[in-house]
């Protein structure tokens, strides 16, 4: 099967998995309602080089020994269950300090939010601690690389047009969700919108930590 042929497939699973639920998901929404294009933008491009080093390590062999390896597995499985639990008990901190202000409920809240290379960070954190993306990337790309091709240098290549497809499309979504920014800056909806989404990544890092390959 030539790549050609299989590429139309790879690019409808890639917009399919991009618009499923998750962590990448959850932290977008997040960020972007809260401090706009600002920090969504480098949050993505930190969640979207995280993606495109598992795929390499996939083309290398490094993510099979990941998923293979019961110690390196359970070791990355924690790692990630406690950043997403982290980052889900601070937005519940948040939310919290919120409702202690609520005197001023209806005021757009001004919070300038993480810092560009803090965010970037936190989306590369989450993506490479995730050890679901190992199994996935050994388990995703085999199937559209044809047995002809090189098999590093072609997974690389999807993977560039993985991370394309993912970013327009993350940052699509961001940019619908950052023109309700002053909406959702109201510190009633504001604290409503961090206590919701505490949850959502406190119960996805719960998720992880439960996980069986």
């Amino acid at each position: 099967m030539h790549l050609s042929v299989s590429l139309p497939a790879f690019v409808v699973a890639v917009l399919l998995i991009s618009a499923s639920p998750g962590p990448a998901m959850a932290l977008i929404l997040r960020r972007t309602a809260l401090h706009g294009m600002r920090t969504a933008v480098p949050l993505v491009l930190g969640l979207e080089l995280g993606l495109y080093l598992w795929a390499l390590a996939a083309a290398a062999g490094f993510a099979a020994l990941v998923a293979a390896s019961e110690a390196a597995y359970w070791a990355l499985k924690v790692v990630g269950a406690c950043v997403l639990v982290y980052l889900g008990v601070r937005a519940w901190l948040a939310a919290w300090r919120e409702r202690r202000g609520a005197a001023h409920a209806e005021m757009p809240v001004v919070d300038s939010g993480p810092g560009a290379l803090k965010a970037f960070g936190e989306g590369l954190v989450v993506q490479l601690a995730n050890p679901k993306a190992a199994v996935f990337m050994i388990a995703f790309y085999p199937q559209f690389v044809p047995s002809t091709a090189p098999l590093f240098a072609t997974t690389a290549w999807l993977a560039v047009v993985q991370v394309c497809i993912e970013l327009c499309f993350y940052l699509t979504l961001a940019a619908l969700v950052a023109r309700a920014g002053a909406w959702f800056r109201r510190s009633t909806v504001r604290r409503r919108l961090e206590a919701v989404s505490g949850t959502v990544l406190v119960g996805l890092g719960l998720r992880v930590a439960a996980s069986s390959r």
